[in-house]
């Protein structure tokens, strides 16, 4: 069946995250079903400026759907964000004869992709971030394969922890949200959670008291997790030092939180999402991204109008997590 869509790019920028692969995968394989033919952009916005592409196909992305990272490698580009880098990232897509772009990442990613947008390329973002700190969708992929890598280290970090009686203080990743630190803390039943978005309820004020009341209802491990939003572990690692005495362990997760192999979620949704999004190129539709609503269904709304909410953290979770730590 004739298309008018002959050729599209395929491309992962900013922090990598589980399920990545997964995207790429769908994406190819929903476009050969169409009979569209799809060319991976490697290493980002940068591999787009620079023409570092690879023909993908069928057979190209065979197996990648339980592989962690990315195989088109990803990357930040600050030539992407001037005129002159977006018009050279124009002229590739030109050469190449590319009718448009399904871009996988974070907000930034999708604000270089609105920005390419204006000089005629079609684009549609696919939210791709451990942080689930994008607005206008309820799940982004790799959050929970990074929520479950998080718990597992932690419920081995707490074993030592009970046996020596001690404190523990955790930094989860999450850059300015606090949605990765505020889920895995209900997970593992932590003494007390540390996010940006409730310094009061959930901040260093509030977190003397909580160990102070957990060491008076007889236990003798505390288990703090801090969002990186929220400040350093090491910084609150002195603080519980100096007010309270103890002598804290502290452990940053870091990367690790990144890799692995994606769950069934996420490879699920990536699959949905990445599908989507050659759908939504195919009907003629740019300017958009991706998202889940009610239920997981998959939807999709303007980029504009995407990178213009506000994601709170949720409420839910913070009055479970008020009762659970007993503030």
């Amino acid at each position: 069946m004739a298309n008018a869509v002959k050729r599209i790019g395929v491309l992962t920028s900013g922090g990598d995250a589980p399920g990545m692969n997964a995207a790429i995968r769908a994406v190819v394989r929903s476009a050969n079903y169409r009979g569209i033919e799809c060319i991976g952009i490697r290493r980002g916005w940068n591999g787009l400026i620079s023409g570092d592409i690879v023909r993908l196909e069928e057979h190209s992305v065979a197996h990648i759907i339980s592989r962690g990272g990315t195989m088109l490698y990803t990357a930040r580009s600050k030539e992407f964000r001037t005129e002159e880098g977006q018009r050279k990232a124009m002229a590739t897509c030109k050469l190449l004869g590319l009718d448009g772009i399904v871009a996988i990442g974070g907000d930034g990613t999708f604000r270089g992709a609105l920005a390419l947008s204006s000089h005629g390329i079609s684009v549609v973002g696919v939210p791709a971030t451990i942080d689930n700190d994008i607005s206008c969708t309820d799940y982004c992929i790799g959050y929970d394969t990074a929520a479950n890598t998080a718990i597992e280290c932690i419920d081995k970090l707490r074993d030592t922890m009970q046996a020596h009686e001690r404190c523990s203080v955790v930094e989860v990743m999450g850059r300015n949200a606090g949605h990765l630190a505020m889920y895995v803390g209900l997970a593992i039943g932590a003494t007390a959670v540390l996010v940006p978005e409730e310094k009061e309820t959930f901040g260093l004020d509030s977190l003397v008291e909580k160990i102070r009341s957990a060491r008076l209802n007889g236990f003798t491990h505390y288990m703090i997790v801090v969002a990186e939003g929220a400040g350093s572990a090491a910084e609150v690692g002195e603080y519980i030092r100096e007010n309270l005495g103890l002598d804290p362990r502290v452990t940053v997760l870091g990367h690790i939180q990144r890799g692995g192999s994606p769950n069934a979620r996420d490879r699920v949704t990536a699959t949905q999402m990445g599908h989507h999004a050659v759908e939504l190129l195919a009907n003629g539709m740019t300017n958009r991204v991706v998202c889940t609503i009610a239920d997981g269904e998959i939807s999709d709304v303007d980029i504009s109008t995407g990178l213009a909410m506000h994601k709170g953290i949720n409420q839910q979770q913070v009055e479970a997590l008020r009762a659970m730590t007993g503030l």
